[in-house]
């Protein structure tokens, strides 16, 4: 891996107070503390790489605008600044989890209750929540595999702004099944393996973005297990 090439970091957010059975989506809930702890973390390992690499790392790291993205950002920027480069946060909902629109914060039971008593729509498959194409039939829903397009068309974006071969290492902090939908979109990562794997909290996954291809440096993804279902 040359020394000057640009990296980008994924990281997903950090452990937090997630309500049970509901889909993560746009769950306005802080870290834990244990998320913290997580979060401070990865500066270490984010500092360790950009030294190993000879890395220059952006004074601005993108986050998603969700409170436990943020937080994870915050914490990243806050021990990663010294007194001659501080880094700033750049929150954008293009990076936010997958929306289920109107039903945000419901659980399950609840948004199949819905459907279910909704004259207007088909019951929603079983697997409504971790199949990539299925968006509910409600304003503001999305898919998996739409949401994975919009952080991917952001950090293409975001990747292509910089100096090229310029040796930086870009921070994105966000959610675990965006991302990875949106790994599969810019092929590193195939789609029969966007079920199988997740990603750990506030682990970094680094990949190059060359044109329009993505490809993976270094980082682990976590091995899936096979009952659960998506989760952010």
């Amino acid at each position: 891996m040359s020394q000057r090439r640009n990296i980008a970091a994924f990281i997903r957010h950090g452990d937090y107070q997630q309500r049970e059975q509901t889909p993560s989506a746009m769950q306005p809930f802080a870290l834990s503390s244990q998320g913290e702890h997580e979060a401070k973390d990865a500066a270490v390992i984010l500092a360790s790489f950009a030294t190993a690499y000879s890395l220059h790392i952006s004074p601005t790291v993108h986050c998603s605008c969700l409170l436990r993205a943020w937080q994870t950002a915050n914490i990243v920027a806050e021990n990663l600044s010294s007194t001659d480069h501080t880094l700033a946060l750049q929150e954008s909902p293009a990076l936010s989890e997958r929306s289920v629109g109107s039903l945000a914060n419901l659980s399950a039971t609840a948004i199949e209750y819905i459907l279910k008593n909704d004259p207007r729509y088909p019951t929603p498959p079983q697997n409504w929540k971790s199949d990539s194409h299925y968006a509910l039939p409600y304003p503001g829903a999305e898919s998996l595999m739409q949401a994975g397009q919009r952080v991917a068309n952001y950090i293409q974006q975001v990747m292509t702004s910089l100096p090229q071969e310029a040796g930086i290492l870009q921070i994105f902090v966000g959610h675990g099944a965006a991302f990875r939908h949106a790994a599969c979109h810019k092929g590193m990562l195939a789609f029969k393996d966007i079920a199988r794997l997740s990603m750990f909290h506030a682990k970094p996954i680094y990949f190059t973005a060359k044109g329009d291809v993505w490809q993976q440096q270094a980082g682990d993804w976590k091995i899936r297990s096979p009952s659960s279902t998506y989760t952010d």
